[in-house]
C-alpha cells in the first residue's frame, strides 16, 4: 500500500475508533474493528471509491453490527455482566464534544441504555446524534431506506429519551462538588447523609470489586447507602485485592465526575457518578482489570490532581 493510501486512512483513523466505541461500548473492540477496517482498505480496489470516509465509515460500522449480532456478544451482553468500559477524560476514542448531543451519546449511562436498542438502531442513532450524519448518508452506511433511517434514530432517541432520568446537563464543577460531599460521608460512616445525597429514584450497579458472575444492583436510597459505606470501609481483606492501600483520585470518565482508587500508579477500581439536581442519581461501580486497561493506559500519561483520599 502506497504512504497516500495510509495517510488517508490514518486523518480518519481517530473518528472511525470513537464511532465504533459508541457502538461496541468497548474500547478493545473499537480498535479491532479499526483494524479489520484498516486490513479491508488494504485489500481494496481504491481507485474505484470515490469517497473514501464515507466507505471506511460504511465498513467499520458494519463490522461493529456484525459483533454487535454475534451470538458471542448477545450472550456475554445477556449473561448480566456486561458494563460498558470507561474512558478518561480527553482519550482521543471519546471524540466529538461540542453539543450536549455528542457528549450524551458517549456518557456511560447511555452506552448502557443504547444496550436495549437493536444493532441497527444503535447504529442509526450514532451516526446521527454523535456525528451528525443526515438520513440519506445513514441509509447508505446501513443499506437501508432514508425512511427507515428516519424511523430507527426516532424510536432510539424516543427510548434513550424516556429512560434517562436527568434534565439538563449539569455543570462538571457542581457535580465534583456534590460527589466529594458523597465521598466524605460514605468514608466518614454518615449513612444518613449518604441517603440525604441520593436522589429518590438512585439506582446503583456495581460487579462486585469484579468478583462478582452477574452485575449487582441496588435501587432504594438505604441499599444504596448501605453498600456504599460498607465498600469504602477499608479493611485488611480489601488492601490485600487491591495490592497495596489505594489513594482515591476524582477525574472525568466519560464526561462524568468518577473515584478512581489508585495503588502505585495503577487504576484498580473506579465508581462514575450521575448527578441530577444537586443529589446522586446513579452509580456504576467496576474494578474487573479487563475493563480498566484502557482508564490504565491513559492515567500513566496523566498528570492527576493531588487525592482527595491520600490513603484509603
Amino acid at each position: 500500500m502506497d504512504s497516500a493510501a495510509i495517510d488517508r486512512f490514518e486523518a480518519s483513523r481517530g473518528r472511525l475508533a470513537s464511532l465504533a466505541y459508541r457502538l461496541l461500548g468497548s474500547a478493545a473492540d473499537a480498535e479491532d474493528a479499526v483494524q479489520d477496517t484498516f486490513l479491508r482498505w488494504q485489500a481494496a480496489d481504491r481507485d474505484r471509491i470515490d469517497v473514501p470516509e464515507a466507505w471506511l465509515t460504511k465498513v467499520v460500522t458494519n463490522l461493529c453490527l456484525d459483533r454487535l449480532r454475534s451470538a458471542q456478544a448477545r450472550h456475554e451482553r445477556a449473561a448480566g455482566a456486561w458494563l460498558p468500559e470507561p474512558l478518561l477524560e480527553g482519550d482521543p476514542m471519546l471524540g466529538p464534544a461540542e453539543t450536549f448531543e455528542q457528549r450524551e451519546s458517549v456518557s456511560l449511562a447511555v452506552l448502557t441504555l443504547m444496550e436495549r436498542l437493536s444493532p441497527v438502531e444503535r447504529a442509526a442513532y450514532v451516526l446521527r446524534e454523535a456525528f451528525s450524519y443526515p438520513h440519506a448518508e445513514i441509509a447508505g452506511i446501513l443499506d437501508i431506506t432514508e425512511s427507515a433511517s428516519q424511523q430507527h434514530v426516532h424510536r432510539a432517541r424516543r427510548r434513550v429519551t424516556a429512560e434517562r432520568r436527568r434534565g439538563d446537563e449539569v455543570d462538571p464543577a457542581s457535580a465534583r462538588r456534590v460527589v466529594e460531599e458523597f465521598l466524605a460521608a460514605a468514608t466518614s460512616g454518615r449513612t444518613e447523609r449518604l441517603v440525604a445525597l441520593l436522589t429518590d429514584d438512585a439506582t446503583m450497579v456495581s460487579d462486585g470489586a469484579g468478583l462478582a458472575k452477574r452485575l449487582l444492583r441496588y435501587n432504594t436510597r438505604e441499599r444504596i447507602a448501605a453498600y456504599v459505606r460498607a465498600g469504602f470501609k477499608p479493611t485488611p481483606a480489601k488492601r490485600r485485592l487491591a495490592g497495596g492501600s489505594p489513594a482515591i483520585h476524582l477525574a472525568l470518565v466519560n464526561g462524568s465526575p468518577a473515584a478512581l482508587a489508585v495503588v502505585d500508579d495503577r487504576v484498580v477500581g473506579a465508581v462514575w457518578f450521575e448527578v441530577s439536581d444537586g443529589k446522586v442519581a446513579s452509580l456504576c461501580g467496576i474494578a474487573a482489570a479487563a475493563r480498566l486497561e484502557r482508564i490504565n493506559e491513559a492515567w500513566r500519561q496523566h498528570e492527576p490532581d493531588a487525592p482527595v483520599i491520600s490513603a484509603w
